[in-house]
């Protein structure tokens, strides 16, 4: 049999859904079983899609009987074509979030199988990691990442200017005017995309409120009402970071390639993402002087604010999980396991340089790591507190839109705190 791995396009897939009538598996004869992936992991070369590339290159090694092809978009064409697939007929093994923004919509259509709790008890994974994924009590996907906001910064950039790491919010937009007098973007973000703005408030917030940072997001959320002195605060704030320069000029309408190149370039001096890039040290791709020197602090404390250095913002995030009508739904259940296995997604993950794993990696440290992988562990072996999900991600789908496609106003003073607040809040009730 000729086995084959296909990382399609958009174009390319929809060619394939139209020849083949749904999204649905084809079961080969002889025994042969095609499985099809969807991924919002589209390069294979680096990070976490050369990871799960890996995995699905072992399996179809160890299962020559199993050709696995793989369809990866970027995240947001993966969502868009996520909601297709729902009415049309789900691939195998699908990306998911464990978020409810996300997975409460999912869940309500029916598209994705229970999986049997048992089978991971022995799969190391960290407690509380797998609670966003379960509904009634029942789990429906697994979580791949325990994700980290921070600031990654040039280290050498930082050294050969003098500019020392902020401790609080407002060394860090002083740091700002230093770096653009010296014609260098302060901070690249991705702006075009929202998500990554709303996280950042996110971070703001949790600053600001600490413990009562849960409670502040559910009230306002269940109630539409975010008036929340707080909540008001971290956006003004946010607006007062656009105002005072620390983001790129465009940053509101340029995505995350571009943002992300503008630091791998040595064009901005900070990053603000999530510890998914902590590969960036391993890509050759980057050049040799940045990609070295890349390391990384998590938010400031705020001037008033409850929230401590080593209250961070992290969660469990993406994840996978297998189609409820899958075709060959046992084959994909054992492949899903597969990836999950101990010296998987965790060894590999940690081999490469992605971040951390939902699952304990602890045995897979040699002393060999970068010295951005152990910022972000001493980073989450250090924390007193952990935020949890996201703003953006804790409502339903319409407050997720509506935040995310709001944030970018706010922030350049297109329409006012009040307004920002009182949309979002609408898009709750």
């Amino acid at each position: 049999m000729k086995r084959k791995v296909v990382a399609a396009g958009m174009a390319a897939m929809m060619a394939f859904s139209v020849m083949a009538g749904t999204g649905a598996t084809i079961v080969k004869a002889d025994d042969e079983v095609t499985l099809k992936v969807f991924s919002n992991l589209p390069d294979r070369k680096n990070g976490q899609g050369l990871v799960e590339q890996m995995i699905i290159d072992d399996y179809m090694e160890e299962n020559p009987n199993v050709t696995i092809e793989v369809e990866a978009l970027d995240e947001e064409a993966y969502k868009t074509k996520f909601k297709a697939y729902s009415m049309e007929g789900m691939p195998d093994v699908v990306s998911i979030w464990g978020q409810p923004a996300f997975l409460d919509e999912v869940l309500d259509a029916g598209v994705l199988a229970e999986l049997n709790q048992d089978d991971y008890k022995d799969y190391g994974f960290i407690s509380g990691s797998l609670d966003g994924f379960m509904k009634d009590g029942k789990l429906y996907g697994l979580p791949r990442n325990t994700d980290v906001a921070g600031f990654y910064y040039n280290q050498k950039m930082f050294e050969d200017n003098g500019w020392e790491v902020p401790t609080t919010y407002d060394e860090l937009l002083t740091l700002a005017g230093e770096i653009k007098d010296k014609d260098i973007v302060p901070l690249a973000m991705d702006g075009g995309d929202g998500w990554p703005m709303a996280v950042y408030l996110s971070d703001i917030l949790f600053k600001l409120t600490g413990s009562d940072y849960s409670d502040v997001v559910s009230n306002a959320i269940s109630t539409g009402d975010f008036s929340d002195e707080n909540l008001k605060k971290a956006t003004e704030l946010l607006k007062e970071s656009a105002d005072a320069g620390l983001f790129q000029n465009g940053y509101d309408s340029q995505d995350y390639g571009t943002a992300m190149n503008l630091f791998t370039n040595g064009q901005a001096a900070m990053f603000y993402m999530g510890s998914w890039e902590a590969s960036m040290a391993l890509n050759e791709d980057i050049p040799e002087e940045i990609r070295t020197n890349i390391r990384v602090f998590t938010m400031p404390v705020i001037d008033g604010g409850k929230g401590t250095a080593t209250d961070i913002a992290a969660w469990n995030g993406g994840g996978y999980a297998v189609s409820a009508d899958s075709e060959v739904k046992e084959e994909a259940v054992k492949f899903l396991n597969y990836m999950y296995q101990p010296d998987k997604l965790s060894k590999y993950g940690w081999e490469n340089g992605v971040g951390m794993s939902a699952q304990d990696q602890s045995a897979y440290m040699t002393g060999d790591e970068t010295e951005l992988q152990m910022q972000f562990v001493d980073a989450v072996n250090n924390a007193t507190s952990v935020s949890g999900t996201p703003i953006n991600d804790c409502g339903p789908s319409a407050f997720k839109t509506s935040i995310e496609s709001e944030i970018q106003s706010v922030s350049n003073g297109s329409i006012s705190v009040d307004d920002f607040l009182a949309a979002i809040g609408e898009a709750c009730k």
